[in-house]
């Protein structure tokens, strides 16, 4: 997929929102082990905050991405919680909690803008009197240990661990844009270039021949 972006359009990206969860929640939980929950005194107030943080971040002509495990606690919560964000464009890449959403129960998918497993996006913006830029990242909930064009300085963005703020950043060009690291919202682009312009190109595997730029030669 290739993006251009507006002049003053943003670009956002989130991911294990967990809508409605209770169990993820320390207040209606029945995990034994609450380190894992987020400390709300109700599900309501969770439910909340997490709206109110994506509405006081992306405007109604932004675009955001959100990479999955979107929302729980039955199939009506899916619409429930995509309309009460003012964001006319939302793309979503599925979770492992997804399944109404993967299998487009009720045509539930046409409340998104785009719905992808896997996704390799392109955008393009304009960067003032240096003119025009753009950055390539791979989507997917799940973290990869190796991705398209990682020699090339491609960005994997990914979801699913629930990685706290000093851990979500991994060994190269690859982060964690779940909710919990950060800050509970979601987290603009040039925000994920500026952390990611000093890692290191480098892969989970002790050598990775896709680290080579000589690869693309």
């Amino acid at each position: 997929m290739k993006i251009t972006l507006n002049k003053g359009q943003k670009l956002w990206f989130t991911s294990d929102s967990h809508y409605n969860h209770s169990n993820i929640c320390s207040s209606t939980t029945q995990w034994t082990d609450p380190i894992t929950c987020r400390e709300f005194k109700s599900l309501e107030k969770m439910n909340a905050t997490l709206v109110d943080n994506i509405n006081k971040k992306v405007g109604q002509d932004d675009i955001l991405f959100h990479l999955g495990d979107w929302s729980f606690g039955g199939f009506e919560q899916i619409e429930l919680f995509r309309d009460q964000i003012i964001c006319k464009n939302i793309h979503i890449i599925t979770g492992n909690h997804d399944h109404h959403i993967e299998r487009n129960k009720d045509n539930i998918q046409s409340i998104f803008s785009s719905v992808n497993k896997y996704l390799e996006l392109t955008v393009k913006w304009n960067n003032g009197t240096l003119g025009s830029d753009e950055k390539s990242f791979i989507l997917m909930h799940y973290p990869l240990a190796s991705w398209n064009n990682m020699a090339r300085g491609a960005i994997h963005l990914h979801g699913h661990i629930h990685f706290e703020a000093n851990k979500r950043i991994g060994v190269g060009k690859m982060m964690d844009v779940g909710v919990d690291g950060n800050d509970l919202c979601p987290i603009d682009m040039f925000r994920v270039l500026f952390l990611m312009k000093t890692q290191p190109i480098k892969s989970m595997f002790k050598f990775d021949h896709h680290e080579v730029v000589e690869d693309y030669k």
